[in-house]
């Protein structure tokens, strides 16, 4: 689901991003806001729906790029950030191959990552897409 965003509203509520998310984690990835919330809400009240309005409804939710593009852009960034991204990298991973990303195509994302991140870099996102592919081909 892509919905185009107008550059110019700059006065969008925080309501309308809100709702664009939902439907986008709908979507592609329907535990999402409820993983979020069990996870950290406890300790900082609100931290899903934050994450979900501002990431998946200002973000992901925008047009110009397909949903595998922008998924795929993720992962490259997150491998060039280092080891310290594992979980969200294998997060990124899950939701790539949901949006229609193949094994393949995540591998060289994470490969090419090497010249810009450096091998240790492409190293632990490689580590962390085969644990991604093991535990997926377990089920």
């Amino acid at each position: 689901m892509t919905i185009e965003v107008n550059p110019r509203n700059a006065s969008e509520n925080n309501l309308e991003a809100l709702e664009r998310g939902r439907a986008y984690c709908a979507a592609h990835h329907p535990h999402l806001e409820a993983a979020l919330a069990d996870r950290y809400d406890a300790r900082l009240p609100g931290f899903s729906q934050s994450l979900v309005e501002w990431a998946y409804g200002r973000h992901y939710s925008r047009g110009g790029v397909d949903a595998k593009t922008r998924q795929l852009a993720t992962i490259a960034a997150l491998t060039a950030l280092g080891g310290q991204t594992a979980p969200q990298l294998k997060i990124n991973i899950e939701h790539s191959l949901a949006v229609g990303a193949t094994e393949r195509e995540i591998v060289e994302i994470i490969w090419q990552m090497a010249v810009y991140g450096g091998l240790p870099a492409a190293i632990n996102g490689l580590n962390a897409a085969m644990d991604v592919f093991d535990a997926q081909n377990e089920q």
